[in-house]
Parts: structure tokens; C-alpha cells; sequence
């Protein structure tokens, strides 16, 4: 009978060790979330951005979001390494993760393994886009970081907001100022200077580059923020830190788009038929 350890090459695959957790990290490397593993393991301790990204951003926002999400269905867009999708998670809820970078969603997916949350997290390669061929709903939408990098940000949020049944959280890069000019109800054709003000609201457009991403393509000032919020149905709760804004769908705004809601199903019924043929 020949024994295990005849065989030299064998014995080595038997004995061969798994790779520690900082060599996996730095096998899934490049990492943009610094997520804190069981251990005391930090995947990004030193982040460019400064401080413990993005927990220092959680610890903002975590107060506004219930300590008790069972039962609660979460999207995530743009979950990159799946931060906030693991610590909604712990919260009770299940969380659908979706990101347009097979890098980060596998970054996600390791994770979730480490964290022991793969029954809660799911974590899938989609456009935000690709919600028009379904008419899933979700109680919790975190929508954050992604705004400004979507060519056609407007039906993006648009999307989100019908598929939004308690809560939307929003952050997007924004111009400076706070300053609202208004209320806007109308603006005369042959006296268009208000819109020159400080506060209208308004998006800047990004041509080329802006810190050198060429997918930060708008940079909307604060007013304009709150005028797409309320334009595709919600309603500004509360604002847990600097650009970022807690919405809910509200009725009255919800009227809003009937002036525009032809247009989205137009739109939305194109993309549907699209998958239908694909």
C-alpha cells in the first residue's frame, strides 16, 4: 500500500497552505472600500481620500437609517466592494449589490465570504439601466457616489425613484454653495436672467475630465439637487452630511412626473423591447 507521502508533488498539494487573508487582499487589489475583516484586517488602512473610507461617511449617515431593517429588500448601486451592502446587511435587510466593475464585484463576493453574509448579500454585474426590464421594488435604495458618473444621470434616478418603496438615499458630487433661488414656478422667455442666479438650479457638464476621471461627467449645484429630487418624486427628509440627502417618495411630488411620464415610458418600454430581441 503506498502511503500519502510517496509521492512528493502530492504531498506538497496536501500540505500547501491558504494564502493568508493580506495576500488575498492584495491579489483582489486595487481596493477603493476600506472594509474592516474579522480579525482587525483592513483592506485600504491608508485611503488616498484621507481617514477610514467611507465609514467615516457611515458614521454620518448610520443614524438616519433604522437599526432594524429585517424583512427590508436593499439595492445598492454601485456597491463597489459592498461597504454599505455588509453593513445593511447587519442591519436585518437583504441586500441585491450591483456594480458595472467585475474587480470590485469580486472584491464583494470574497467579502461577503469573510463577513459569513452570503445568504443576505447578493452581489450582480448590471448597469443601472438594466432596471427598466424589471419591475422589482425595493424598500431602502442607496444611490450613492454614482449620480455624477452616469452619461444620462436623470433617468437613472428616475428608475430608482419608481422602484423605491420607503426610503432613497442620494449623494452625488455637487457645485459649492447651499444658496436656493425661489420658489421656481415659472420663468418669462423674454427675461431669462434668473436663471444667472447663484441659487437656480443647475448642473455643470463635464466635457473632458474632473480629477481626472473622465466618467465624472456632471457636477450639479445644491438647488438643482433638490429640484431632480423632488422632480422624479421624492421628498427631502433630511440631509445626514455634505451632499448626501435622505428621500422618500411623496405623493404630491410624484405628480411632477406626469409631465415627463410618456417620455420615461417611451424610454423604458425601448429598453424593455431591446431585452425581449437580445
Amino acid at each position: 500500500m503506498q502511503d500519502s507521502f510517496s509521492d512528493p508533488a502530492a504531498a506538497f498539494v496536501a500540505t500547501k497552505p491558504e494564502p493568508s487573508v493580506h495576500a488575498q487582499i492584495e491579489a483582489l487589489g486595487p481596493w477603493f472600500h476600506n472594509l474592516h475583516l474579522p480579525g482587525g484586517v483592513q483592506t485600504l488602512p491608508q485611503h488616498f481620500l484621507g481617514g477610514d473610507f467611507p465609514n467615516f461617511k457611515w458614521q454620518e449617515i448610520q443614524p438616519f437609517v433604522p437599526e432594524d431593517l429585517s424583512g427590508w429588500r436593499v439595492l445598492d448601486v454601485g456597491c463597489n466592494a459592498g461597504f454599505y451592502s455588509f453593513e445593511l446587511a447587519r442591519r436585518g435587510a437583504s441586500v441585491l449589490g450591483i456594480d458595472v466593475d467585475a474587480h470590485y464585484l469580486a472584491q464583494a463576493r470574497w467579502a461577503a465570504r469573510q463577513f459569513g453574509l452570503e445568504a443576505q448579500v447578493e452581489f450582480r454585474q448590471m448597469q443601472v439601466y438594466d432596471l427598466a426590464r424589471t419591475d422589482a421594488s425595493f424598500d431602502l435604495v442607496w444611490f450613492m457616489g454614482v449620480f455624477y458618473h452616469l452619461r444620462y444621470p436623470m433617468l437613472a434616478l428616475d428608475l430608482l425613484a419608481e422602484r423605491t418603496r420607503r426610503i432613497l438615499m442620494f449623494q452625488t458630487l455637487t457645485m459649492p454653495g447651499d444658496s436656493v433661488y425661489g420658489p421656481v414656478a415659472d420663468c418669462a422667455i423674454e427675461d431669462r436672467t434668473p436663471l444667472l442666479e447663484s441659487g437656480w438650479p443647475r448642473m455643470a457638464f463635464i466635457e473632458n475630465r474632473l480629477a481626472g476621471d473622465p466618467t465624472n461627467w456632471w457636477a450639479p449645484n445644491h438647488a438643482g439637487v433638490e429640484a431632480m429630487l423632488r422632480s422624479s418624486g421624492l421628498r427631502i427628509e433630511a440631509r445626514p452630511g455634505h451632499e448626501i440627502y435622505l428621500c422618500l417618495p411623496d405623493a404630491q411630488a410624484r405628480r411632477a412626473r406626469a409631465v415627463f411620464e410618456s417620455q420615461y415610458a417611451s424610454v423604458t418600454g425601448g429598453i424593455e423591447a431591446m431585452g425581449e430581441r437580445s
